[in-house]
């Protein structure tokens, strides 16, 4: 408010020029530096991105969230780096699902056989009233097993369908 008023009176003292010369210049630096701090963060923004894209080319998926992290704590303010920030870590996350939904499904399907040739065994055991209490214990553990695993497997396409929806939007 003092310096609008300073500026505003135009009084022509040389003191008074001087004053108003000085504060005009640093108003503009202060621009200037304002703005090349601007510009100096959205390059910084943009290099991470690039080395967060390039750690996920690499298969460095947890490197890739690290830069990502990074981006959104340093770079507030630089929307476009966090836009594409987004996308990556979407990409990053359907990326991991896939990769885990594969080792669940070959983890399935040994758990599927081993439960079934446990269960043809004791059910020939029960046909010939020879079948343990351990035999059914383990029957009943191998099948709680099998059902975990399971559930993983559904969680994981859940998550994957949910990836691709919100990457569709």
């Amino acid at each position: 408010m003092y310096l609008c008023g300073i500026i505003a009176t135009g009084t022509n003292s040389k003191h008074q020029s001087f004053m108003n010369i000085k504060i005009f210049t640093i108003l503009i630096s202060s621009c200037l530096l304002l703005a090349s701090c601007g510009n100096r963060e959205k390059e910084q923004a943009t290099q991470l991105l690039s080395e967060a894209r390039a750690h996920f080319e690499e298969g460095a998926l947890d490197a890739a969230r690290a830069d990502i992290d990074s981006i959104k704590k340093a770079f507030p303010n630089i929307v476009e780096a966090r836009k594409e920030a987004l996308k990556l870590h979407q990409e990053i996350e359907l990326k991991a699902a896939q990769d885990e939904l594969a080792k669940t499904d070959s983890l399935l399907q040994i758990a599927n056989k081993e439960l079934e040739a446990l269960q043809k065994e004791v059910d020939n055991h029960k046909a010939a009233l020879k079948a343990t209490s351990e035999e059914l214990t383990r029957l009943t553990r191998t099948r709680i097993w099998r059902d975990s695993i399971r559930t993983q497997f559904e969680t994981l396409g859940a998550k994957i369908r949910y990836i691709h929806q919100k990457q569709e939007e």
